[in-house]
């Protein structure tokens, strides 16, 4: 039977297949190629003579993120506080330059909209293509246009600890018992509620919760060289440079940095882009 991984915790993996779902176990090959089965991947188990379904494949994954553990994505939903704790730019972009790199959609949805508006940020992104939505998730207000797009798709909610994920699973899935836990003061973020990847079938697709971080180390979530970086920040495309090899850093001639003088770039995504560009370059060195 084919199906698709919902949930994997501890080398046991639930399976949807055929309107049912199974716990399985994955043979010892996956293993020894070094091959982890994660959510969302699609799979081939057996349950011949009543035993225990096992996994016998793994279909070709259109992408896969390692953190968090989660393959075959179509939306990679970034969920970004107004407060508490406060967004940082640095880390949305990388994270959307990991997506960008993988073909995966990245969306922002901004949340707390009760207690700060985040309208000016938000425009950054919306104005390279990126949509933004707002949500309250005390309210449920904001929700049923992010609900309407997701329809459909498989999308996966990610985001530092604190800024909401749960609660707006919990506003898209009224029925969902979850845990939101409580936002640390003394660190400013928040304690991690949600410990595996899960995902949950919606209207034709699915949307995953997945657990928060507090920093992203972006040589743990995708192999990009510091030459391709240019191509994860797409307001860069078009930009005629004197040199093809142009990385838009100092070199003579440069159209992102004329665009960047001349007020098209954002001032944050390029200074993102230079302090990327750094980290990938320490990490190539090692």
């Amino acid at each position: 039977m084919d199906g698709r991984i919902l949930r994997a915790v501890g080398g046991i993996y639930e399976v949807e297949t055929g309107g049912t779902r199974l716990l399985c176990k994955a043979r010892g090959i996956f293993r020894n190629r070094s091959i982890s089965p994660c959510a969302g991947d699609l799979v081939r188990i057996s349950t011949e003579d009543n035993a225990e379904p096992i996994i016998e494949e793994i279909s070709e994954r259109r992408n896969v993120l390692v953190r968090p553990p989660i393959a075959n994505l179509d939306m990679a939903v970034l969920v970004i506080s107004t407060c508490e704790p406060a967004p940082n730019t640095y880390v949305i972009d990388k994270l959307i330059a990991v997506f960008e790199e993988k073909g995966i959609e990245s969306v922002l949805v901004f949340t707390k909209m009760d207690k700060a508006d985040c309208a000016e940020l938000a425009e950054v992104y919306e104005n390279i293509g990126y949509h933004c939505f707002f949500t309250d998730n005390l309210t449920g207000q904001g929700t049923k246009p992010l609900e309407d797009y997701l329809k459909g798709k498989t999308a996966a909610l990610i985001g530092n600890s604190g800024v909401g994920k749960s609660s707006l699973i919990n506003c898209i899935f009224p029925d969902l018992e979850k845990q939101t836990g409580e936002i640390s003061k003394k660190l400013g973020r928040g304690r991690h509620t949600t410990r595996e990847v899960t995902l949950y079938p919606y209207h034709g697709g699915y949307i995953a919760d997945t657990p928060g971080f507090s920093t992203v180390e972006i040589g743990r979530y995708a192999n990009i060289q510091k030459k391709d970086l240019k191509n994860c920040f797409r307001e860069f495309s078009g930009k005629e440079c004197r040199f093809a090899d142009c990385v838009h850093l100092k070199e003579t001639g440069c159209g992102v940095r004329e665009a960047l003088n001349a007020g098209e770039i954002s001032e944050s995504r390029y200074r993102n882009y230079t302090r990327i560009f750094g980290e990938l370059s320490e990490l190539q060195k090692k």
